[in-house]
């Protein structure tokens, strides 16, 4: 690479073209340096990956970087290739072949960055090849997912620990975008070298970013009609866009209707062949065209700077999620928008989720003695053992709900009863994508297809409404054809736009870390489980709060919720302004809504009666107040005068 040693700005200018770094990064690069453990709170587009790549390119030997998404790895690989640096990627679904030819190059070349998925640590394999890789710095990217208190906890990342005792002396640089201040200290408790001492440990070195984030204007909707708000949004804020989804049936609808009214979008979701996301992706990024539709699937890695404004269509469940992607706005610092849009039903189904997440005891010992049936695996057996586990066809055979299913595998997994490697599979989903009347229709003009709906309608309960699990083996024994006929219909349905079809991946691996018990002998760690429950029921509360609160700056309850106190008034988001409109400050607009909305909270009351009490200015600015909340859905108003809370 260079015979003579790089300094951090020398890297910076030379294989990436800066001349001087963003907030932060070089105090986070002059910590790795120096070999200390690092924490680093980067906001989405902050500039994270730079914080391990130049230290990487000034240390001698490989950067070994941990991340379980695999198509920003690609990128990340790809992005350092063009820059003549060596790099490798290993992750799941990748052949035997195939991992053990990236380690023996990575072992005998110049490499500079082995990217890696989590559940690869602890193979065989790898652990043969380590010592000889010649790793100088461990990357955690997404470090989030270490802490089971976090939001996206996922248990291949606690091996973690166990790889430090392979390299002592190793530094670690943790990099999360968001991260409460209970999940930071749990980060790097659970990253520490299980082999030092508690006491012995060197103390983290922790960077964080504000999350003050001044050029964007946070506001929230009540919208009954999500395509009439998002239409009026995008009328009025010019530029480049993006709206996100829950479902990808919901991409494709309300990128059809954008188009219909002259805007020019597409739809992205997880669904889609890896050529059409690219194709897609690129045509948003070069301007080709104006609005991407999209589910969260979208957005990971891409930096597209002039992005003026970021609509949710559907209320995230929790703050991260929202933080992240309304983050995707104006990092070229430009004045940019991040609307949030709901309804009380979404809110309500928000509340009830931790019930579907975090299943029962009865449930969880319910799925396991269908896992060990459906595996034939005897009681005092199959330890360390690794089955192929089509979930999908296991959910058919047993009767059993798929969502239920798949929390049932996380919480045995989380407790240590399984390993469950579903990150190499994928199962087949179909979503109809017409309306039946028009799906009859379809049926007369292609009678080759006209068996294979009919099947779909009788087997697969909800399809029109969302994407569900299918079994293309299953399909093809009630069918009476062969699976490879069924695949090929399945595609010309999609190719024809009758439905949406995701074809199944590879198979993923189950593997027993205990020995098959009784169904009666199966514990978890109760209180543990109900520990993470509260803290999912918590983060969602937290999100309904955010969606509710029609008077705190909402840059400033991000900010602390994230631990930023020092975080001030935005002046920008939609309560900022508010406040501003009606002369009032933050105290005595907070104190006459408190006043108006307990009076209403019993009984209507008219509306010369609830600003009887104020006089003069205090008055005028109390009728301020009640269009505020009138506006905000808050109160209604009906034809004799009478106020009252909305919906009671």
């Amino acid at each position: 690479m260079h015979s003579t040693p790089l300094t951090p700005h020398d890297a910076l200018r030379t294989y990436w073209g800066y001349d001087k770094f963003r907030p932060l990064q070089e105090d986070i690069i002059r910590s790795v340096l120096d070999g200390n453990d690092t924490l680093a709170l980067m906001p989405t587009g902050g500039g994270k990956s730079l914080c391990y790549q130049v230290p990487a390119m000034v240390k001698e030997g490989v950067c070994l970087v941990i991340s379980p998404l695999i198509a920003l790895m690609k990128d990340q690989v790809e992005n350092l290739r063009r820059k003549n640096i060596t790099a490798y990627a290993i992750f799941s679904g990748m052949s035997f072949s195939e991992v053990e030819k990236t380690l023996k190059v990575v072992s005998e070349s110049n490499c500079k960055f082995l990217y890696v998925s989590p559940e690869r640590l602890e193979t065989t394999l790898f652990k043969e090849y380590l010592p000889g890789l010649g790793i100088q710095l461990i990357a955690v990217d997404e470090a989030h997912c270490i802490s089971q208190w976090g939001y996206d906890f996922r248990p291949p990342y606690l091996r973690i620990a166990a790889l430090r005792q392979e390299l002592p002396g190793v530094p670690v640089l943790a990099l999360t975008a968001s991260a409460t201040p209970e999940v930071q200290t749990d980060i790097c408790d659970k990253l520490n070298n299980p082999s030092v001492p508690a006491q012995s440990s060197k103390k983290w070195n922790v960077f964080r970013q504000s999350f003050e984030r001044p050029n964007i204007s946070y506001s929230v909707f009540h919208a009954d009609s999500r395509i009439n708000k998002i239409l009026d949004i995008l009328n009025k804020v010019p530029g480049t866009g993006i709206v996100y989804c829950k479902s990808r049936r919901r991409t494709k609808e309300i990128s059809d209707l954008l188009q219909l009214q002259g805007i020019s979008s597409d739809f992205y979701h997880a669904g889609l062949s890896q050529e059409e996301r690219n194709r897609k992706q690129e045509d948003w990024i070069s301007n080709k065209i104006r609005v991407i539709v999209c589910t969260n699937a979208f957005g990971m890695g891409i930096d597209k700077p002039d992005v003026r404004v970021v609509i949710h269509a559907d209320t995230p469940d929790c703050l991260e999620n929202y933080y992240q992607e309304a983050g995707r706005a104006g990092r070229d610092g430009k004045q940019s928008y991040a609307v949030l849009l709901y309804d009380e039903r979404e809110l309500e189904e928000i509340s009830r989720q931790a019930e579907l997440r975090f299943p029962p005891l009865e449930t969880i010992r319910q799925i396991y003695q269908a896992i060990v049936n459906y595996l034939q695996i005897p009681i005092g057996d199959g330890t360390g053992d690794s089955y192929d586990f089509d979930l999908n066809e296991f959910v058919i055979r047993f009767k059993l709900d798929a969502h239920s299913s798949l929390y049932a595998l996380k919480a045995l997994e989380q407790d240590g009863w399984i390993s469950f490697n579903e990150q190499v599979f994928k199962p087949g989903t179909v979503q109809f994508n017409t309306i039946k009347e028009r799906l009859y229709q379809f049926e007369r003009e292609n009678p080759s297809l006209e068996l294979l709906l009919k099947t779909l309608l009788r087997s697969y309960e909800g399809i029109f409404d969302q994407p569900v699990f299918i079994s293309e083996l299953q399909l093809a024994k009630l069918m009476k054809a062969d699976v490879d006929r069924v695949k090929l219909l399945l595609l010309e349905a999609d190719k024809a736009g009758v439905i949406e079809y995701a074809p199944r991946k590879d198979k993923p691996q189950l593997q027993l870390q205990r020995p098959r018990v009784r169904v009666d002998d199966l514990r978890i760690n109760l209180e543990t489980y109900k520990f993470r429950k509260d803290r999912y029921i918590r983060r969602a509360k937290q999100m309904i709060s955010f969606v509710k609160d029609d008077t705190q700056c909402r840059s400033r309850i991000i900010g602390v919720y994230f631990g930023d106190t020092a975080i001030k008034d935005c002046g920008i988001c939609d309560n900022c302004l508010s406040r501003k409109n009606t002369g009032l400050d933050r105290q005595e607009f907070d104190s006459m809504a408190k006043t108006i909305l307990d009076k209403l909270s019993t009984k209507p009351i008219p509306v010369k009666e609830l600003t009887k009490d104020w006089q003069g200015l205090k008055r005028e600015r109390a009728w301020k107040v009640l269009d505020f909340l009138k506006a905000e859905n808050k109160i209604e108003l009906d034809t004799n005068g009478m106020a009252r809370i909305k919906g009671k």
